[in-house]
């Protein structure tokens, strides 16, 4: 009994200052405690809706005209529309990366002659990131290593020029173009950049078409244009598609200053430290250099990017 009496004293004690902690309770945190209440119960009593999504009635890629009036082109742009807008963290991701690196591409394009819609091609293609592809396909624009070297870009062991957004760029601007005055239209140039240009010249034959939109191609590059088109609506237009995104909370452009070398380079982390950043700031904004160090026996001038102070945290 003399127990038990023990027992039921500290169980009134507990609920006495439970009773009193609440009695003191800030005025603020008991109402946010009744405002969080409130917002999961009125969660609780709402149906989560997805809805579908309106389709463009009209739209062109590079100038050229998307033929929505066949119901099987305007089923497909609708597949690609509905799947990259309710892929909600890859889109929030493209939109803030595009507001930094299509003020780069964008000016490229347009000293390459290649048309502006391009930009959406290397978003298919890479999601702006340099990434690599299980085939070996690197950069923004995805160069296979045979056909980077074929168009002149250096790649080896010391330097990836794939990587090189501007000389990239330049890269898969000849390659359109001469796409484009094989195909006749940049609509079949876009494909071919997937395909090759011996894939739909093959289909075109078999097929006896000569229309990206006419041709029954395999899965990836029946998908590709759609795909282009569905990010060229989707960045174009977000809010539209419900992507609500502050200013503040884009990746902004990060300026820089270049310097160019025509020597050696024996350690780029000393290199980068003389420059006033370390060693990751120097690839984060020069990727195409592949080693720590360079050789550069033929004295070669490699233009370098080096960001201006005050955006990175320094040791």
């Amino acid at each position: 009994m003399h127990l038990l009496s023990k027992i039921g004293l500290a169980a009134v004690v507990v609920v006495i200052c439970g009773l009193f902690i609440q009695a003191i309770q800030s005025p603020e945190v008991a109402s946010q405690t009744t405002e969080t209440a409130t917002k999961v119960e009125q969660q609780s009593s709402q149906t989560l809706r997805v809805e579908a999504l309106d389709i463009p009635n009209v739209m062109t890629f590079a100038g050229e005209r998307v033929p929505l009036q066949d119901t099987d082109v305007r089923e497909r742009l609708d597949r690609e529309i509905h799947v990259n807008t309710y892929w909600h963290s890859n889109m929030l991701l493209m939109i803030k990366k595009a507001n930094r690196f299509f003020s780069e591409i964008e000016p490229l394009l347009k000293k390459y002659n290649l048309p502006d819609d391009f930009k959406y091609l290397a978003v298919a293609e890479s999601g702006l990131d340099n990434v690599t592809s299980h085939a070996g396909a690197s950069g923004f624009w995805q160069f296979m290593k045979a056909t980077g070297k074929e168009y002149g870009l250096e790649i080896n062991n010391y330097v990836d020029e794939r990587f090189n957004l501007e000389l990239a760029t330049k890269v898969a601007a000849q390659y359109l173009i001469n796409s484009k005055e094989l195909f006749g239209s940049w609509t079949n140039a876009a494909a071919a950049y997937n395909a090759g240009n011996a894939g739909i010249t093959k289909q075109m034959k078999r097929q006896d078409a000569t229309d990206y939109y006419s041709l029954l191609l395999n899965s990836e590059t029946g998908r590709y244009v759609f795909r282009i088109l569905a990010f060229k609506e989707i960045l174009s237009n977000p809010e539209k598609y419900g992507f609500y995104v502050d200013q503040q909370d884009l990746y902004q452009v990060i300026p820089t200053k270049t310097i160019i070398i025509d020597t050696p380079v024996e350690d780029f982390a000393k290199f980068a430290k003389q420059q006033g950043i370390n060693y990751k700031i120097l690839k984060i904004h020069n990727p195409w250099l592949r080693d720590t160090y360079l050789k550069n026996a033929s004295g070669k001038a490699y233009s370098i990017k080096i960001p201006i102070a005050g955006y990175y945290v320094l040791d």
